[in-house]
């Protein structure tokens, strides 16, 4: 007979022995190190390959992480989605790329594109808007516009400039008599645009000003707007405030009706909202006021929410994941439970069930969400840990599930600050949750997995010192492996020798769960 089982996620905690800045290693964890000693433990891997990305120096991150976690398979993803595309052609062969620079010829239009300015493969690649802009030439567009958001943040906190130069240098040797591209806007990743979960509309409803309107502190050139901003208020290139460049009080390229938007972030949570705002305008959308509704065609790199059929118009088809463990768990009556705060929870939930939106089984899944803190996460590094181990204290009491699932995103947001002194903390506060879980899986009998999705928080000194001698901070994800441990298991229980990957969570967890794994997933970690 098999156990039940409680599945956690540490976002962002990766495990390795390498030391720049590790706050995973020098943190007070003693219930993580008791489960990376006393018990059936491994590291996997989280990154490259072994969840769907091109190559080994690609560093994992949160969304194709938890498709990996959920499905127990490798599928293509991001990056390499798209860049299969591009070298293939099959990317300005769809529709979509036909659809939309049709329709700006049609009406006389620009060509915008709006998302991440940076290599750093997570949510886009600066180098799949060159290869469009390229072809956006080839296939006769006269003008085209881009509006940057600056990374910081899976990229070095202060790199803007690195890519606006490669940029212009690009414009430089494309503009001619007729062709134009220019920067037309640009902020911040954390300030503007690019909200998730619906955490913070006022970003998105900024991004509208900036990239739609042409409203905001104007400069004229993407170089000016980042050094100026940067000497008057400090500020890293995720927090940069939007800005428009223009001169003379001219705008260089609002959106106005008969252009083409073309979103060129391939990952799906920080491009829902801005989707929503162009799909849903005249359908009674009403999270934030919009003074100007300009009659654009709007697509996305990807479709972001296949649920929600969101945008109307993409680019790359997503994978088309199948045989995921919630359709497993569901075929065979096992009820589970699914918990994170705000920033994580469509990790637990939208990407764990293989990119969709909805349940399979309104009697069979439970999902809870604790509403996160409107704060930088560096001033409250224990986010809302114990309220999601309250809820799951609360779960496993009742016995009325079977799996249960959660995600501590401590981790990796407060990672993402670049404040090592506040990613102890977080790191601290997920330990101390933690030892309320195991002590809960030993009273009611439950197996405990432990893991993370990626690497994050055992990374936060880049190369380099800052001018005052101190370490400079890294806020990317890292390429460490992450830990992965069986508490409470059944008896004789053993993790196998292998290489294994996040993909070998599912199939682990139906064998204790009593079930044979699904024949398409990878195997299991334990014997």
């Amino acid at each position: 007979m098999g156990k039940p089982v409680v599945l956690v996620v540490m976002d962002g905690v990766g495990w390795t022995d390498k030391d720049n800045g590790n706050a995973v290693m020098h943190s007070y964890k003693p219930h993580i190190d008791e489960l990376m000693s006393r018990w059936p433990h491994t590291a996997i891997k989280a990154h490259g390959t072994a969840v769907g990305l091109p190559t080994d120096d690609d560093m994992g991150n949160s969304e194709v992480g938890h498709n990996a976690l959920g499905c127990g398979q490798i599928y293509s993803q991001g990056a390499k989605l798209v860049n299969e595309s591009i070298e293939s052609g099959a990317i300005y062969e769809s529709k979509t790329w036909k659809d939309a620079i049709a329709y700006l010829k049609e009406h006389g239009g620009k060509l915008n594109f709006i998302g991440l300015l940076s290599d750093g493969n997570v949510h886009s690649n600066i180098s799949h808007l060159i290869a469009m802009i390229k072809e956006a030439k080839k296939e006769g567009v006269a003008q085209v516009r881009v509006h940057a958001l600056l990374d910081g943040r899976d990229v070095p906190e202060t790199s803007a400039l690195t890519y606006v130069d490669q940029m212009e240098e690009l414009f430089s040797q494309l503009n001619d008599d007729s062709f134009h591209v220019c920067f037309a806007s640009g902020g911040g990743r954390m300030t503007i645009t690019m909200d998730r979960y619906e955490a913070d509309w006022s970003m998105v409803e900024r991004g509208w000003h900036i990239h739609v309107m042409g409203d905001g502190p104007m400069y004229p050139t993407m170089r000016q707007a980042i050094e100026q901003l940067r000497a008057e208020g400090g500020y890293t290139d995720q927090y940069l405030p939007g800005f428009v460049i223009g001169e003379g009080g001219v705008p260089a390229g609002p959106i106005e009706d008969g252009d083409s938007v073309i979103l060129f972030n391939f990952r799906g949570d920080r491009a829902v909202e801005l989707s929503k705002a162009f799909d849903y305008m005249d359908k009674g959308f009403d999270a934030f006021q919009m003074p100007k509704k300009p009659k654009v065609y709007y697509a996305g790199m990807l479709q972001y929410d296949g649920d929600l059929k969101l945008p109307d118009h993409f680019l790359v088809e997503p994978p088309h994941i199948e045989h995921t463990l919630s359709e497993f768990l569901v075929d065979k009556g096992v009820r589970s439970y699914a918990c994170s705060e705000t920033q994580k929870f469509g990790h637990m939930t939208y990407f764990w069930n293989g990119n969709r939106s909805e349940k399979f089984s309104e009697e069979l899944e439970t999902w809870e969400e604790v509403d996160s803190d409107i704060i930088p996460f560096d001033q409250k590094p224990w986010m809302k840990s114990t309220e999601i181990t309250e809820k799951m204290l609360s779960a496993i009491a009742s016995g009325k599930y079977q799996f249960l699932r959660c995600n501590y995103p401590n981790g990796d947001m407060v990672g993402h600050t670049g404040s090592y002194e506040a990613t102890i903390i977080g790191v601290e506060s997920v330990d101390l949750n933690l030892g309320r879980l195991m002590e809960a899986c030993l009273k009611y009998d439950y197996c405990l997995l432990v893991m993370a999705d990626h690497g994050n928080s055992d990374e936060m000194y880049d190369k380099g010192k800052n001018p005052d001698g101190s370490p400079k901070p890294k806020t990317s994800h890292s390429l460490a492996l992450v830990p992965f441990a069986v508490f409470n298991g059944p008896e004789g229980i053993k993790v196998k020798d292998g290489d294994f990957g996040l993909a070998n969570v599912a199939a682990t967890t139906v064998k204790i769960l009593g079930f044979e794994p699904d024949k398409a997933w990878l195997e299991s970690i334990t014997e």
